[in-house]
């Protein structure tokens, strides 16, 4: 059984430690294995390629290099700023995740 986590691809997160404390992206993909994200713009590494197909002019390239799920949270939709997560049942008995902060529903 995997584990359930805090983080979903799609979510909105903010980076609460590291080299790109304070800034806010959307999760791309996350590797339950590792407990890493990789979140859009954020953890920028630079990557030397040499000339191939994809980059024929090869020479350095800037990707997005995962982060650990322990320096993000995700972000409350109404008030924009962090937030923990909690996990209730709704009106549907269906289990969903809500911000501690508003106690709304996290899509």
């Amino acid at each position: 059984m995997q584990k359930k986590l805090h983080i979903k691809k799609g979510d909105t997160v903010a980076v609460i430690a590291g080299e790109s404390k304070g800034q806010k992206g959307r999760v791309l993909e996350v590797d339950r294995d590792k407990n890493k994200a990789l979140v859009e713009g954020v953890n920028m590494v630079s990557k030397h390629t040499k000339p191939n197909a994809k980059a024929p002019q090869g020479g350095i390239l800037k990707k997005e290099a995962p982060i650990h799920l322990s320096n993000l949270m995700v972000v409350d939709p109404t008030s924009g700023k962090p937030t923990r997560i909690g996990r209730r049942l709704n009106a549907k008995n269906k289990l969903v995740r809500f911000s501690k902060k508003s106690g709304e529903e996290i899509k």
